[in-house]
């Protein structure tokens, strides 16, 4: 039989075998599997047990692996000569409060007809059991069809990640000879917003950073001490203030060290996006794009750096007035990053920045908030368009390389501690509610993501 035939065999059988494969994920979407809470530490244990047994069950040699966390799943198919693939995803999900808001109990899962199509409404059901089951529905039909299972494949499902992940970076590097693979494949993700096949082939990185000016020891009556004292606020909002320039772009030396323009590839596929930013920020109450000029907006979300004040704080802010100058006054920073940007660099020309503002009698304090790296995919590697030309084909549109502009770290552990690159696809809607009451996932999502993965597995063997 030819592989294009057990292709279609393979895609028959998800398709006859789609109410069977949504009642399983009802069984796992049941499990209270809520990572956050020491409460729901035994849920989270018997989600990993369900899910082992089931890839058990499949034919992988599977491992449970206790961490000083939740539990790590791992498993691998026979050794053959196929190129090894990685495939990552997360049995966790995000509390359900408020509970209110809910049109139905979180844990008891069911199919909904909408006017949109049926959908799974669950917590998790997008993020991340949905997903994770397509890839572990694709595996079942391949066996189904070929009597075996795909070669060379490893598995990695974590328990911590709606928690922050913190047991993955030390069991990546503990186990990093058994998890090496040419390849990660991440299913958190999701299609483009107008429901286009995507992948994700980039990321920012993120540094986070606290900054506290002290002045004088106490507040100062602004009528005894005002225009003689340092007032730490304004320090700050000066130093603030001069991040960026009249042009958008960011002020600190060496800050756009790293920064690559866009690929001709890359670009045209985001221009093919047609992305509307003054349709995007209406939905926000916003209309005016801002940011450096001469950039388009996907650019500017995608694969420009920012600077960015999260907040800020000090004196007073209570009800009435106070005419003080307070003591202290405090901000919170982010910088999202991209390319090859230095977080560290970032971190410290920031510091330098700041208390070039700060007095000589006063002092600028920083507390640290995390610091990665962005993640950038190598395209040419042909994987990644075997995969785009799978995708184009079971959704009947051309598939996209986009970017993301928030940060996935797993895909950067990948990259420092394996030495892999992710490809990342997915299949969740913008309107998944995802860490919101009534999170839901497309049954179109659930099906086509199965077959979308059982094409790419028939792609790359």
């Amino acid at each position: 039989m030819g592989e294009h035939a057990r292709l279609q065999d393979i895609l028959t059988h998800l398709d006859q075998g789609l109410e069977d494969a949504l009642a399983r994920l009802m069984r796992f979407l049941e499990i209270p599997s809520i990572s956050t809470d020491p409460a729901h530490a035994g849920d989270v244990r018997t989600a990993a047990e369900w899910l082992a047994q089931e890839l058990r069950d499949l034919g992988f040699d599977t491992q449970v692996h206790d961490t000083p966390g939740h539990p790590m799943i791992t498993a691998r198919s026979p050794r053959g000569d196929a190129r090894p693939l990685l495939f990552y995803g997360h049995y966790d999900v995000q509390p359900v409060d408020p509970l209110s808001l809910w049109d139905r109990p979180p844990f008891e899962p069911a199919i909904e007809d909408t006017p949109q199509g049926r959908v799974i409404r669950a917590r998790g059901a997008s993020d991340d059991k949905g997903q994770l089951m397509t890839f572990v529905e694709a595996f079942r039909a391949w066996k189904a069809v070929h009597g075996a299972l795909p070669t060379d494949l490893i598995l990695l499902f974590e328990g911590e990640e709606e928690s922050g992940s913190p047991s993955l970076r030390p069991f990546l590097i503990e186990h990093a000879d058994s998890l090496r693979a040419d390849l990660a494949m991440i299913c958190d993700t999701a299609r483009y917003a107008d429901g286009r096949p995507a992948i994700t082939t980039q990321l920012r990185g993120l540094v986070g950073q606290e900054v506290v000016i002290h002045a004088a020891d106490r507040d100062l009556h602004s009528g005894s001490f005002g225009g003689l004292a340092a007032n730490p606020i304004m320090i700050l909002a000066q130093a603030l203030a001069a991040l960026k320039d009249d042009t958008g772009r960011v002020t600190l030396p060496g800050f756009y060290d790293g920064v690559a323009d866009l690929s001709p590839e890359l670009a045209r596929d985001w221009q093919a996006l047609n992305f509307d930013a003054a349709d995007y920020l209406s939905r926000v109450g916003l209309s005016q794009p801002i940011g450096e000029r001469g950039r388009t907006a996907l650019e500017m979300v995608w694969n420009q750096p920012t600077a960015e004040i999260n907040g800020i704080a000090g004196g007073y802010a209570g009800a009435g007035f106070k005419t003080v100058l307070p003591a202290t006054a405090r901000a919170k920073v982010s910088f999202r990053l991209t390319g090859t940007q230095d977080p560290q660099a970032v971190r410290q020309a920031f510091q330098d920045h700041v208390r070039r503002f700060v007095p000589a009698d006063c002092r600028a304090e920083f507390h640290d908030h995390g610091a990665g790296p962005a993640s950038v995919m190598d395209i040419s590697d042909p994987a990644f368009g075997q995969a785009k030309d799978a995708l184009t084909q079971e959704w009947g549109q051309e598939a996209a390389y986009i970017g993301g502009g928030g940060s996935i770290p797993i895909a950067g552990d990948f990259k420092e501690l394996l030495g892999m690159d992710s490809m990342l696809v997915g299949f969740a809607r913008d309107d998944d509610r995802i860490h919101s009451p009534n999170e839901k996932y497309d049954v179109e999502s659930f099906a086509k993501g199965a077959r979308s993965w059982a094409r790419i597995l028939s792609a790359l063997r």
